[in-house]
């Protein structure tokens, strides 16, 4: 395939999203593992949850303000990890 000739605003802004891209798949990522941490840690239960709990909330906010997710996907996903830990806490 013949490579193409680029402008440099082109290429700068193949650059961006590249970059851009990347940031937001790391938040994406530890927002996800975040919320799959809570989640074991209140089937578990215990005393660290809470930590647990707010780390996550954390990792959504980070990733909500990044734009790697939306922000009212980011506070649905926060309450209902605040909600099962709840549901749990009144269970024991």
């Amino acid at each position: 395939m013949a490579t193409k000739k680029r402008k440099r605003s082109a290429l700068k802004r193949i650059r961006q999203t590249q970059r851009r891209t990347t940031v937001k798949t790391i938040g994406r990522s530890a927002a996800r593992t975040a919320v799959r941490t809570a989640r074991d840690a209140i089937a578990k239960g215990g005393e660290a949850a809470a930590d647990v709990i707010a780390a996550a909330a954390s990792a959504l906010d980070r990733a909500a303000k990044r734009g790697a997710i939306h922000k009212n996907s980011a506070r649905r996903r926060r309450s209902r990890v605040a909600k099962a830990a709840s549901k749990a806490k009144k269970k024991t």
